[in-house]
Protein backbone atom coordinates (compact mmCIF):
# COMPACT_ATOMS: atom_id res chain seq x y z
CA UNK A 1 0.00 0.00 0.00
CA UNK A 2 1.02 3.53 -0.95
CA UNK A 3 1.68 6.06 1.21
CA UNK A 4 0.30 9.41 0.24
CA UNK A 5 2.59 12.52 1.58
CA UNK A 6 1.60 16.26 1.89
CA UNK A 7 2.68 19.36 2.68
CA UNK A 8 0.41 22.15 3.99
CA UNK A 9 0.94 25.38 5.72
CA UNK A 10 -1.92 27.17 7.71
CA UNK A 11 -2.91 28.15 11.01
CA UNK A 12 -3.32 25.93 14.62
CA UNK A 13 -6.49 26.03 14.81
CA UNK A 14 -6.32 24.37 18.20
CA UNK A 15 -4.51 24.82 21.52
CA UNK A 16 -1.93 21.27 20.31
CA UNK A 17 -2.91 18.67 23.02
CA UNK A 18 0.37 16.93 24.20
CA UNK A 19 -0.20 13.26 26.32
CA UNK A 20 2.59 11.04 27.13
CA UNK A 21 1.47 7.38 26.61
CA UNK A 22 1.58 4.96 29.95
CA UNK A 23 4.29 3.21 27.72
CA UNK A 24 5.94 6.68 27.77
CA UNK A 25 5.33 7.25 24.11
CA UNK A 26 5.18 11.21 23.45
CA UNK A 27 1.88 12.11 21.46
CA UNK A 28 1.13 16.06 20.15
CA UNK A 29 -2.02 17.12 18.25
CA UNK A 30 -3.67 19.65 16.93
CA UNK A 31 -6.28 21.33 14.31
CA UNK A 32 -4.46 22.82 11.08
CA UNK A 33 -6.47 25.39 8.97
CA UNK A 34 -5.59 25.83 5.86
CA UNK A 35 -7.18 28.48 3.80
CA UNK A 36 -6.63 29.08 0.14
CA UNK A 37 -6.10 33.05 -1.19
CA UNK A 38 -6.43 34.65 -4.83
CA UNK A 39 -6.51 38.21 -6.12
CA UNK A 40 -9.38 39.68 -7.20
CA UNK A 41 -7.82 41.92 -9.67
CA UNK A 42 -11.55 43.41 -10.19
CA UNK A 43 -12.07 43.97 -6.99
CA UNK A 44 -8.36 44.60 -5.88
CA UNK A 45 -8.26 42.78 -3.00
CA UNK A 46 -7.78 39.23 -1.84
CA UNK A 47 -10.29 36.59 -1.46
CA UNK A 48 -10.65 33.91 1.08
CA UNK A 49 -11.18 30.32 -0.16
CA UNK A 50 -12.76 27.18 1.26
CA UNK A 51 -11.01 26.33 4.28
CA UNK A 52 -9.49 22.60 4.39
CA UNK A 53 -9.17 21.25 8.02
CA UNK A 54 -6.40 18.49 9.35
CA UNK A 55 -5.53 16.98 12.74
CA UNK A 56 -1.92 16.98 12.70
CA UNK A 57 -0.20 14.23 14.83
CA UNK A 58 3.16 14.00 15.92
CA UNK A 59 5.30 11.25 17.83
CA UNK A 60 7.83 10.84 20.02
CA UNK A 61 10.40 13.89 20.12
CA UNK A 62 8.65 15.61 17.49
CA UNK A 63 5.96 15.49 19.99
CA UNK A 64 7.93 17.30 22.66
CA UNK A 65 9.14 20.05 20.49
CA UNK A 66 5.83 20.95 18.48
CA UNK A 67 4.19 21.08 22.93
CA UNK A 68 7.05 23.20 24.05
CA UNK A 69 7.01 25.65 20.55
CA UNK A 70 3.89 25.91 18.73
CA UNK A 71 0.52 27.78 19.98
CA UNK A 72 -2.96 28.15 18.78
CA UNK A 73 -2.96 31.16 16.20
CA UNK A 74 0.75 30.62 14.95
CA UNK A 75 1.26 29.84 11.02
CA UNK A 76 2.83 26.69 10.81
CA UNK A 77 4.41 24.88 7.75
CA UNK A 78 3.91 20.53 8.48
CA UNK A 79 5.27 17.91 5.80
CA UNK A 80 3.76 14.32 6.77
CA UNK A 81 1.96 11.19 5.60
CA UNK A 82 -1.88 11.76 4.97
CA UNK A 83 -4.40 9.29 6.57
CA UNK A 84 -8.33 10.22 5.07
CA UNK A 85 -10.88 7.86 7.45
CA UNK A 86 -14.63 7.80 7.38
CA UNK A 87 -15.94 8.24 10.88
CA UNK A 88 -19.47 7.84 12.39
CA UNK A 89 -21.03 8.21 15.74
CA UNK A 90 -24.64 7.84 16.25
CA UNK A 91 -26.42 9.53 13.19
CA UNK A 92 -23.93 11.83 12.59
CA UNK A 93 -21.31 10.39 10.13
CA UNK A 94 -17.84 12.34 8.32
CA UNK A 95 -14.53 12.06 7.26
CA UNK A 96 -11.45 13.05 9.42
CA UNK A 97 -8.25 13.95 7.38
CA UNK A 98 -5.21 14.07 9.44
CA UNK A 99 -1.56 13.89 8.86
CA UNK A 100 0.94 11.96 10.84
CA UNK A 101 3.57 14.30 10.80
CA UNK A 102 7.35 14.03 10.09
CA UNK A 103 8.31 17.78 10.78
CA UNK A 104 6.48 20.72 11.77
CA UNK A 105 8.08 24.08 11.90
CA UNK A 106 6.87 27.71 12.22
CA UNK A 107 5.87 29.66 8.44
CA UNK A 108 8.71 31.84 7.97
CA UNK A 109 6.49 33.72 5.29
CA UNK A 110 4.79 35.73 7.98
CA UNK A 111 7.30 36.26 10.97
CA UNK A 112 10.13 35.16 12.58
CA UNK A 113 11.24 32.16 15.12
CA UNK A 114 14.23 31.34 17.38
CA UNK A 115 15.75 28.02 16.73
CA UNK A 116 16.96 26.11 20.10
CA UNK A 117 18.24 22.72 19.34
CA UNK A 118 17.16 19.82 21.74
CA UNK A 119 18.77 16.66 22.36
CA UNK A 120 17.86 13.40 24.18
CA UNK A 121 19.83 12.47 26.86
CA UNK A 122 21.41 9.60 25.12
CA UNK A 123 22.34 11.80 22.21
CA UNK A 124 23.97 13.92 24.47
CA UNK A 125 26.07 11.38 26.11
CA UNK A 126 27.10 10.00 22.55
CA UNK A 127 28.24 13.01 21.65
CA UNK A 128 30.07 13.72 25.00
CA UNK A 129 31.68 10.24 24.43
CA UNK A 130 32.93 11.63 20.80
CA UNK A 131 33.94 14.82 21.35
CA UNK A 132 36.17 13.15 24.36
CA UNK A 133 37.63 10.79 21.49
CA UNK A 134 38.19 13.48 19.09
CA UNK A 135 40.01 15.23 21.65
CA UNK A 136 41.87 12.64 22.78
CA UNK A 137 43.09 12.10 19.36
CA UNK A 138 43.84 15.92 18.69
CA UNK A 139 47.88 15.85 18.40
CA UNK A 140 49.57 18.37 21.11
CA UNK A 141 52.19 21.07 19.53
CA UNK A 142 54.83 18.71 20.13
CA UNK A 143 54.11 16.36 17.70
CA UNK A 144 54.94 17.06 14.06
CA UNK A 145 52.49 19.37 12.39
CA UNK A 146 52.09 16.99 9.25
CA UNK A 147 50.16 15.02 11.18
CA UNK A 148 47.35 17.88 12.20
CA UNK A 149 44.55 17.74 9.14
CA UNK A 150 44.21 20.06 6.65
CA UNK A 151 42.55 23.18 7.73
CA UNK A 152 43.48 22.75 11.42
CA UNK A 153 45.42 25.53 13.06
CA UNK A 154 49.21 24.77 13.41
CA UNK A 155 50.73 26.87 16.56
CA UNK A 156 53.36 28.37 15.46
Amino acid sequence: MAEDRIAVSGVVGSTPKHVVTAEGLAITSFRLASTARRYDRAAQEWIDGDTNWFTVTAFRSLAMNVAASVAKGERVAVHGKLRIRPWSSGERSGTEVEIEADSIGHDLTWGTSQFTRSISRAAADRRDEQQAASAASVPDSSEDAAAVPDGWPVAG
